[in-house]
C-alpha cells in the first residue's frame, strides 16, 4: 500500500531553511565539502505523437541518426533533472546510511530491504535463497517474496551491484568517497558516502538512468506517431512542463512504477508500429512480448493497465480498424508474456485470476468465432452482442478461476471502485480511500493542465480524430453484416492506431479521475497525444508548412509561460531529510532488543524496522495480499476502541513481543471519518463511543503492556505475558 502523497512525498524532509551539512573526507588529507547543488536549465518539453499509417520518417531531411541523437539528449536531460530534484529534496549526498534508509518510507523501504539482503549475503545465490524463504517479513510465516512482491528489479540490481563492486575492486578502482558529516544542532557526526559503490546511491542512480531512457522513448514515440520531429519535441516539452502531474520518480524512486512504467512507453510504441504496419513479422511480436513482460513483472498493477489496452484494441477490432489476424497475434503475444510472468513469479495465482487474463481468453474466443457471432443484422447489434459476451464471459471466468484457486487478493479493488459510487465502506476500503492519492482526482489538476495548454491541445487533437471516426463508425453501424463479411472490409478515414490512442486516452482519463495516483498514466499519454498537433496529415490541410510551424512555435511560447514556472517551482523545492525521532527509535531497537525480537505497528514504520534493524515484523506496507490485510487489521486493533486485554491476546497469538505505538496514528485525520478509531467504528460498532485504546495507552500502558522506550513520536510497548 503506497501512501506517498500526491505528486511528491516530503513526509519527513525537514524544513527548507534547515542547517547546511558540512563533511570531511575520511581518507587521505582532510578535506571539507560544502553543500553544493547542481543546476539544470529548464528543459524543453516533449511534443505529442501524430497519426497516419505510413512512416513519415523517410523524408530526406529526417534521419534516424538525428532522431537518436535528440532522443539521447533529452534522456540525459531528464536523468539529470530528476537526479537534481531528488538531491534538492533530501540532500541525499550528505545523508548517512541510516538516514538514507529512513528516507525510503513505507513500501519503498520494504522493497529496498530485499536489495540490501541480497548484497549483504555471503553470495548472490544465498541472498536469492534468503528472500525466497523469508521468515522476517510476516513472522512467523515463511514466504517467497519473489512470488508476493514483484521483487525482480531488486534481484537484478543487487546482481549488478555485486558485479560492479567486484569488478572495480579487481582493477583497484575506488567506487565511493566517504566523508564525516557534521550535522550541527548538537547532533553526533555521521559518515556519508557517495559514488556507485554505495548501495543506496547505486540503487537510485540506476532508477534515474532508466527513467532518463524513458524520456528518450517518449521522444521517439512522439516522433513516430506524429510523423514529425516537432511532434517528438512537443511530447518532451509537455512532459517537462507538466512534470509534477506526470511522475513521482524523483520523490519515490523505489516504487514499482519507477521500474515498470518506462517499459509501458516502449510497449505502446511497439504496439503503434504494429497497428500501423500492414504486415507484422515475428520480430515485432517478440519485441512486444518482451516489453509486455518487463512492464508486468515489476508491478502488480500492470495487469489492470493492460486490461484497458486489450479493451481498447477490442473496440477498434469491432469497429473494423484492426483485422482479426493481427488482433489474434497481439492477443497471443499478451498470453505468452503473462504465462512467462506467471512462471517467474512461482505461480502467482493473482495473475491467472485477474480480469486481464480472463479478458484475454474470452476475447480470443470471440475473435476466433467471429463467423458464428456476426449475425445477418446491423453491425451495431453484432457489436453489442460481442461486447456483452466479453463482459459476462470475463466476469464469469474470473469468478470461476478465483473460486477454484481460492484467491481473494484483488477483492478489495472491486470494493474500492464500489465505494467511489456508493456509500459502501469497510476497513480495507477506508485504508485506501482515506489516503489522498487514492481519492478522486484533485479539482486543481484540470486547471494545471489548462495553464500549460496541455488540456486544450489534447481536446483539439481528440476532436480532429474523433469527429471523422464517429462518422465512420456510424456509417458502419447501420450496415448489415453477413457471416462471411469481416470487419476490415469497412473503409475509414482515420487510421487504426490513432483511434486506439484516443480510446486509450479515455481509459486512462477514467482511471485518473477515479484514483488520483493514476494520473501517472493519464498525463504522459496526454503528452503523447499532444504531439499530433505537429502531424502533417492531421493538421497540414489547415496551414501551409511555414505557417504551421509558426503556429506550433506560438503554441510552444504560450505553453512555456507556465511550463517554465512549473520547472522553476520544482527546482526551488529545497529540503534536508531529518527524522531524529525515528533514528532514536531504530538505534534503540538495534542496541536494546534481541535480533529475533518480533515487532508490530504502523505499516510504514514496520518497513523501516525491517530494513534498518533486521528484526522480524508481523505486518508491512504491501497491503494487496488478502492474508496480510487480515494481519494488519489485527495489529491495528490497537487503534480501535476494543478492550486492552482483547487486543493483547490478538498480539500474543501473532507472536508479537513489541508494539510501536504512534500517537499520530491515533489522532490524525486526513478527512472526515478517517481517523483510525472512526475507521474501526465501521467494523466494530459494539464499542462505538468508548475511548480509543491507543489514547489510553499513551497515558498509561500497564498492566497489559510495559513502556520500554518513548520519545515525542514513538512509544515502544512490550506485551506483558
Amino acid at each position: 500500500m503506497a501512501v506517498e502523497g500526491k505528486s511528491r512525498s516530503v513526509e519527513q524532509s525537514g524544513s527548507t531553511d534547515g542547517h547546511p551539512r558540512h563533511r570531511q573526507r575520511q581518507r587521505g588529507a582532510a578535506a571539507t565539502k560544502g553543500r553544493t547543488r547542481r543546476t539544470l536549465q529548464p528543459a524543453a518539453e516533449p511534443l505529442q505523437p501524430s497519426d497516419q499509417g505510413t512512416s513519415y520518417l523517410s523524408h530526406a531531411n529526417v534521419t534516424v541518426g538525428t532522431i537518436l541523437c535528440v532522443a539521447a539528449f533529452v534522456g540525459v536531460l531528464h536523468w539529470g533533472y530528476i537526479s537534481t530534484l531528488f538531491e534538492n529534496d533530501r540532500h541525499f549526498s550528505h545523508l548517512s546510511t541510516l538516514e538514507r534508509e529512513m528516507a525510503f518510507r513505507t513500501e519503498m523501504g520494504l522493497y529496498y530491504s530485499y536489495f540490501k539482503s541480497i548484497i549483504e549475503a555471503p553470495t548472490y545465490f544465498s541472498g536469492f535463497q534468503l528472500i525466497m524463504n523469508d521468515n522476517v517479513t510476516e513472522y512467523p510465516n515463511v514466504i517467497n517474496t519473489l512470488k508476493r512482491f514483484n521483487l525482480y528489479p531488486e534481484v537484478i540490481l543487487a546482481g549488478l551491484f555485486r558485479i560492479y563492486t567486484r569488478t572495480m575492486s579487481a582493477f583497484g578502482i575506488e567506487t565511493k568517497i566517504c566523508w564525516t558529516v557534521n550535522r550541527g544542532n548538537d547532533l553526533s557526526p555521521v559518515e556519508s558516502c557517495e559514488g556507485l559503490g554505495d548501495p543506496a546511491y547505486f540503487y537510485v542512480t540506476l532508477i534515474f538512468i532508466l527513467n532518463g531512457a524513458m524520456m528518450s522513448l517518449f521522444y521517439i514515440y512522439g516522433t513516430y506517431l506524429s510523423g514529425s520531429r516537432l511532434g517528438g519535441c512537443m511530447t518532451v516539452l509537455c512532459f517537462f512542463y507538466n512534470h509534477g502531474e506526470s511522475t513521482r520518480v524523483m520523490w519515490t524512486p523505489p516504487l514499482r512504477e519507477s521500474f515498470s512504467y518506462p517499459f509501458l512507453v516502449l510497449q505502446m510504441s511497439l504496439l503503434t508500429y504494429i497497428l500501423r504496419t500492414p504486415i507484422i513479422g515475428r520480430r515485432s511480436l517478440f519485441a512486444l512480448c518482451v516489453a509486455n513482460f518487463f512492464f508486468m513483472l515489476p508491478w502488480q498493477f500492470a495487469q489492470f493497465v493492460l486490461l484497458t489496452q486489450i479493451a481498447s484494441l477490442f473496440a477498434i477490432y469491432l469497429f473494423g480498424y484492426l483485422d482479426s489476424e493481427k488482433f489474434l497475434n497481439i492477443l497471443y503475444t499478451h498470453m505468452v508474456s503473462l504465462g512467462i510472468c506467471f512462471i517467474l513469479m512461482f505461480g502467482n495465482s493473482m495473475l491467472l485470476t485477474s480480469y486481464y487474463a480472463s479478458s484475454l481468453v474470452v476475447i480470443c474466443v470471440i475473435t476466433r468465432s467471429r463467423n458464428f457471432l456476426q449475425l445477418e443484422m446491423m453491425a451495431i447489434i453484432n457489436w453489442m452482442l460481442q461486447v456483452l459476451i466479453w463482459i459476462l464471459g470475463t466476469v464469469a471466468l474470473k469468478a470461476l478461476t478465483s473460486t477454484i484457486l481460492g484467491v481473494k487478493d484483488d477483492a478489495h479493488i472491486f470494493n474500492i471502485l464500489k465505494s467511489k459510487f456508493t456509500s459502501y465502506k469497510d476497513f480495507d476500503t477506508l485504508m485506501y480511500t482515506c489516503a489522498p492519492e487514492f481519492d478522486f482526482m484533485e479539482n486543481e489538476t484540470p486547471w494545471r493542465y489548462l495553464k500549460t495548454l496541455l488540456l486544450p491541445i489534447v481536446i483539439l487533437v481528440f476532436l480532429v480524430i474523433s469527429v471523422p471516426t464517429l462518422r465512420d463508425i456510424l456509417i458502419s453501424s447501420i450496415q448489415k453484416n453477413s457471416k462471411e463479411q469481416d470487419n476490415e472490409s469497412w473503409k475509414h478515414s482515420i487510421s487504426g492506431e490513432l483511434v486506439y490512442h484516443v480510446l486509450q486516452l479515455l481509459a486512462f482519463a477514467v482511471l485518473g479521475i477515479l484514483i488520483m495516483r493514476l494520473k501517472l498514466f493519464l498525463t504522459p499519454h496526454m503528452c503523447v497525444m499532444a504531439s499530433l498537433l505537429c502531424s502533417p496529415p492531421l493538421f497540414g490541410w489547415i496551414f501551409s508548412r511555414l505557417s504551421r510551424r509558426l503556429f506550433i512555435l506560438f503554441i510552444v511560447l504560450l505553453m512555456s509561460i507556465q511550463g517554465i514556472r512549473n520547472i522553476q517551482a520544482q527546482l526551488n523545492i529545497k529540503g534536508e531529510f531529518r527524522n531524529m525521532a525515528q533514528e532514536e527509535l531504530l538505534e534503540w531497537i538495534k542496541f536494546s532488543t534481541k535480533p529475533n525480537a518480533v515487532f508490530a505497528g504502523a505499516m510504514p514504520t514496520m518497513a523501516s524496522v525491517k530494513l534498518s534493524t533486521g528484526r522480524p515484523i508481523v505486518n508491512h506496507p504491501h497491503y494487496e495480499d488478502a492474508g496480510l490485510r487480515v494481519r494488519t487489521k489485527m495489529v491495528y486493533s490497537m487503534y480501535s476502541r476494543k478492550p486492552a486485554n482483547e487486543v493483547k491476546k490478538r498480539l500474543i497469538d501473532m507472536g508479537v513481543q513489541y508494539f510501536i505505538l504512534e500517537d499520530a496514528w491515533c489522532t490524525r485525520r486526513t478527512k472526515t471519518g478517517c481517523t483510525m478509531s472512526e475507521i474501526w467504528d465501521i467494523e466494530d460498532p459494539s464499542n462505538v463511543g468508548k475511548s480509543p485504546l491507543c489514547s489510553i495507552l499513551t497515558k498509561e500502558s500497564l498492566p497489559h503492556f510495559v513502556t520500554l522506550f518513548e520519545n515525542n513520536v514513538y512509544k515502544v510497548l512490550k506485551v506483558a505475558i
